[in-house]
């Protein structure tokens, strides 16, 4: 499959459109793409080929990338903005993919590509719920009650996904496709026929200026990255090398950010100009943060004095140190189940589990977590046994704060270098 700019491809007369597909689960997706592919000879790249491009183009995890397209957000990526810079890459490979021929892609990632790109065959595969629950029990053997809660849950995190990406309530609705196929009406044959023939049509045949939107794509993807890798995340726009950015949150110092931001997209290759605009976002209550890569964001306070652990996470969140709460460590726990905190801070005495067990089970499941103790009721004892434990260090109340975020920078230092 190889790769080539698109004008060259259309001098060569071989420039084919690409076949975008999204669906819903038990739609016969799996058997619609198989004969599509028998029958097109098309290249068949999913979301974990886009997310495992994303994790080489990246320093990020392809676990992390993935997160991305869930419906629940980490409580600390106000902080790390890793959702927003792992959609960046996505967009990026993505970008990279599109510059092949005869492709379908399908997935998630076929809502990232902007609606410039004419030569993409925009294709949703769904069906009503009870012809899903039967495929469902077919395909899987699963019971009605199992099949509905399924079908629910990944109907939502598609839902939420295309609201973010083309602002729509309903993710099968018909305008963000070209061809909406029932798979409860239609057989597979007769999905698979439809999308050929759709193919064919002079409205997705490639042009000089879709293809040119290919490349605009892989520029305005190309410079965002290069922002979300310093800390910086705001819209972009790219046209034959012009790139506009657009900030949508308040912040206090406009001209030295929009002076940064300016110096970072300048930078990437085929940027001519850079030019800034607020967006309708600017004039609400929110205000833009840069995210420090050097200073911890993901801390995890837990502790039962409610009034002490708000007012210690507010003067972290003075020194750039982005932090989540729990009043308990079975809150805790289920926090760490959900989430990826990297530095917890740790009370011994508290309601329910202790301390001491929170620490034990978090070294057993999450051994990469540095965990600090932040007590005023414990003994040489409990240091000694929280230090075996695997404990970072271990502190006394009252604190000074400067003392603690040192020790919490450690701790971050040791994760980096890990």
């Amino acid at each position: 499959m190889p790769a080539c700019s698109g004008l060259q491809l259309i001098k060569q007369g071989v420039y084919m459109p690409i076949i975008s597909i999204f669906n819903g689960i038990f739609c016969e997706e799996e058997q619609v793409i198989t004969e599509l592919i028998q029958q097109t000879k098309y290249a068949l790249i999913q979301d974990s080929d886009i997310t495992a491009s994303a994790g080489r183009l990246s320093n990020l995890s392809e676990a992390k990338i993935s997160k991305a397209f869930s419906s629940k957000t980490s409580i600390f990526n106000k902080f790390t903005h890793e959702r927003e810079r792992s959609i960046a890459y996505l967009k990026l490979a993505t970008a990279e993919a599109l510059s092949h021929q005869e492709l379908i892609l399908e997935g998630f990632c076929t809502h990232l590509i902007p609606r410039e790109l004419t030569h993409v065959l925009r294709v949703c595969i769904i069906a009503d719920v009870k012809y899903r629950i039967a495929t469902a029990a077919k395909q899987k053997g699963l019971s009605e009650a199992e099949a509905m809660k399924l079908i629910r849950t990944q109907d939502e995190e598609r839902a939420a996904w295309v609201h973010m990406q083309a602002q729509a309530g309903d993710p099968w609705n018909a305008a963000l496709y070209d061809i909406l196929a029932p798979a409860d009406k239609l057989s597979v044959a007769e999905i698979a026929q439809l999308i050929v023939e759709n193919s064919q049509k002079e409205s997705v045949k490639p042009g000089k200026r879709s293809l040119k939107a290919v490349d605009n794509f892989k520029l305005s993807a190309a410079v965002e990255v290069a922002l979300a890798d310093e800390g910086h995340h705001v819209g972009v726009k790219a046209e034959d090398g012009r790139v506009v950015l657009t900030i949508n949150k308040q912040v206090l110092m406009l001209n030295r950010l929009e002076e940064e931001l300016k110096s970072i997209a300048e930078k990437v290759a085929g940027v001519k100009t850079v030019a800034t605009k607020v967006g309708p976002g600017f004039h609400q209550a929110d205000i833009y943060r840069k995210y420090n890569f050097e200073l911890p964001a993901k801390i995890l306070l837990v502790d039962d004095e409610r009034e002490f652990v708000q007012t210690l996470s507010e003067r972290l969140l003075i020194r750039d140190m982005g932090s989540a709460v729990a009043y308990d460590g079975a809150s805790a726990l289920e926090l760490i189940r959900e989430d990826e905190p990297e530095v917890m801070i740790l009370d011994l005495r508290m309601p329910g589990i202790d301390g001491i067990e929170v620490l034990k089970k978090v070294k057993q499941t999450n051994p990469n977590i540095e965990v600090i103790i932040l007590t005023g009721h414990g003994s040489e004892l409990d240091k000694e046994i929280c230090m075996k434990l695997g404990a970072f260090a271990y502190l006394q109340k009252p604190v000074d704060i400067d003392e603690l975020s040192e020790t919490i920078k450690k701790a971050n230092e040791r994760i980096r270098k890990k």
